[in-house]
Formats: C-alpha cells, structure tokens, sequence
C-alpha cells in the first residue's frame, strides 16, 4: 500500500503543484476565501465526493466514502492568506497578484496537499474501510478563526455524516528540509491571547508637565516596564511564557503631550490554568501603575486560540507511520512552538494530531519564515506530503476497522 500511495503521489504532482501555484498567486484573506473554496469544490465534484459549501461562511467540508466498512476520520486544511505585500515577483512568477496579501503561512500547500490526499484515497476507495471527512477551514489566521464555527456547524458531529474518531492537521514547516515529517505529542503550540491597554491622563505642552494632571506617556512607559513582571515573577517557572507589547502609540508630538497612549500585544502560555491567572495579573498591574501616576486605564484582553495538545496516542501513531512512510532518518521530534492554531479547537473535540512537514531548501535560497514577504516552499515536499497524509488515513482506518 505503501509503494502505491507513493506512486500516485508521483502521478498526481504535477497537479497538486499547479494548485499550489494557482492558490497562491490568488490569496484570499480571512472569510473572504470564496475563490479557494469554488477551487476546493469544483476539483472534488468530478470525483463524487459529497460536498458541503458555505460552512462557516466559506468552509467546506467534502466526505469520500469507502469501499469496506469502518470508522470515519477527519482531515483539515486552512484556506486564509495574510495582510503582506509578497517580495518574490522577481523569483517566481506566480507570485500573489493581490496587492498585499500573500500565502505567507503555507495555507495554499496545506490545501493542495489535501487536494492531493483525497485524489490519491479516491483512486483506493474500493479498499478504504470507512469514510473520510475533508475539512478545507477558513479564517485560521485570524480571531475568533474558522475551526469553531465549523465545529459549531457540525464539522465533527453528525451532520455529514458518521462522527470522525479522529482527525488530523499537517502545517509547512520552513526550518525543517523539505521531505522531512515533525510531531510531537503533547503540549506543542501556544495559547494566543490579544491585550490592548488605553491609558488616560492630560495632554499639554510638552514644557510644563508640572500642570498636568497625569502623563499618559510616563505612566504607559512604566505600565509596559511593570509588565514584564508578569512572566519574570508571577509565571511559574516551570510554565513557558511570552509576553510582548508590539505597538505603543503617543500621537503627540516634540513639543507635545498627547492626552492618550495606546498599548497592545500578545500574551502566550503553554498552561491553560496559568493563562488566565496572568489575566488577572496584567489587568491589576497596568490598572495600579496608571492609578499611581494618576493616569485612567482600560484594558481590553481578547482570548484567542487555547493550548494546542496533540494526543499522545496518535502523536506516536503519525511517528510511527511516517517512520515506515519517509525512513525513521526524516523523523524529527518538535521543539514548542509558540505560534497559536485554532486546530487546537478540534483537538478539544477529538483526538489526533497536528504535525509539521520540511519546506526548507537551503541551497536553492528557500529559507524565509512564516509570515514573512519572502516566504516560499520547496515544491518538492509536496512529493511527500499529500501522500503521507493518505497512507497515514489508510493505516488509521484499516488498524480502527480491524
């Protein structure tokens, strides 16, 4: 089964490439994707898949059932691009044609990749025990995402079909060599949590501060200074956590004082009870720093996305099958990640997995991050990826149905 999988990968990648491609110079940002969902359907219909449109405003879900009886499985891929101006005209030439907005996170080669992987198990479908749920998810980029809707709309219920078991998600990886898997079971990624802090006091010359009332400025350089508390003294120190405030803004001017300053950033924890206790320490702390300076404060925290946690179980299970898939040589145990993923919502459903496949070509110059201008993948992973996913459905099933 292996050896097959790996030869229909070989005969559909050009296809899944040119999907890639297509995807790619025509980013869609957050729950605008209704050119990459018209794509995902219209490459399904033909082949008879059950499909599903507009879930979650423009998900879709896609099931393909099997030949044998057995259990259902759900796999997904996110659609959304990024708000960045691509930097790689000049490189290729299927660079975005939106003006600033690019896949700059992979999501064209997820997509394509589980294209790929419901071609490749719709030509094995007379030996597929069970059914296959595909979840192409909007909006993971940006809160409150796409999975908790589709959740909320049945993605992992009923509604479509037998209950998945299980299910499994798969992310570029560009630090990583392209034909390469990562896993880790456990805590993996980060929660994400969004501050905003508005502090108040009294705009004026910036000649006589002695006549304000409150120094919004001051009080706001010491509040993002007390902040640091929060990670350096009230975080357990066995509990990985970040705090960052990426934007402060003081709209005066050289000679003036403005009236208000704004703080915003992200907070992430790999603890979900320590989470919200450093909540509670962020909005104490900045609340008694701008009291002591006179200063009136309001802070805003938006929750995002919770711990990812793969189930150990079938973190082993993706291991071992990619083991037996690329050689235990292309196998690599993942560091945390302190990035967030609404998959992380799924996992709260169901158990499974979140994995990394290698984009990385040092020697052709495909080294950029995530969320860079300049990120781009070695289309050679998608030699691999789409098929690994397959086999890894194919094996998940046959082991459930036995």
């Amino acid at each position: 089964m292996r050896e097959r999988i790996q030869q229909l990968n070989e005969e559909f990648f050009e296809r899944i490439v040119a999907i890639r491609r297509t995807l790619h110079q025509n980013p869609e940002l957050a729950y605008s994707e209704w050119n990459t969902a018209k794509l995902v359907a219209e490459t399904l219909e033909p082949l008879g898949f059950d499909i599903h449109t507009g879930v979650a405003k423009t998900g879709v879900v896609a099931t393909l059932r099997g030949g044998k009886p057995g259990p259902a499985l759900a796999l997904r891929a996110d659609m959304d691009a990024l708000p960045i101006q691509e930097e790689n005209a000049f490189d290729f030439d299927f660079a975005s044609r939106n003006d600033g907005v690019m896949h700059a996170c992979g999501h064209d080669a997820h997509t394509a990749a589980l294209l790929g992987a419901a071609s490749i198990l719709h030509r094995l479908r007379d030996e597929l025990p069970g059914s296959v749920r595909f979840l192409f998810q909007p909006s993971e980029e940006k809160l409150p995402g796409g999975a908790l809707p589709m959740i909320r709309e049945g993605a992992l219920g009923e509604a479509f079909g037998p209950a998945p078991r299980a299910i499994f998600g798969q992310h570029v990886h560009p630090g990583l060599d392209a034909g390469k898997i990562g896993v880790r079971a456990g805590r993996y990624m980060a929660s994400a949590d969004e501050i905003y802090i508005t502090i108040e006091g009294q705009g004026g010359h910036a000649a006589a501060p002695h006549l304000l009332d409150a120094d919004p400025v001051l009080a706001a350089a010491h509040t993002l200074l007390a902040l640091q508390s929060v990670t350096s003294r009230h975080c357990p120190p066995d509990t990985p956590s970040v705090l960052s405030i990426g934007r402060f803004v003081a709209d005066g001017a050289t000679n003036v004082i403005p009236g208000q300053v704004l703080l915003e950033g992200s907070f992430r924890s790999l603890d979900e009870t320590w989470r919200f206790q450093a909540h509670d320490h962020i909005r104490r702390i900045a609340e008694k720093t701008a009291e002591a300076h006179g200063a009136r404060v309001r802070v805003e925290i938006e929750a995002g996305y919770p711990v990812l946690c793969n189930d150990p179980a079938s973190a082993q299970f993706v291991r071992d099958v990619a083991a037996d898939y690329v050689g235990e040589e292309h196998v690599v145990d993942l560091d945390l990640w302190y990035a967030s993923e609404d998959f992380a919502w799924f996992l709260r459903e169901t158990p499974g997995a979140f994995y990394r496949f290698g984009t990385r070509n040092e020697a052709r110059g495909i080294v950029h991050g995530l969320h860079t201008p300049r990120f781009a993948i070695d289309e050679e992973a998608l030699r691999m990826a789409p098929g690994f996913m397959a086999y890894l459905t194919m094996e998940y099933l046959t082991r459930e149905a036995a």
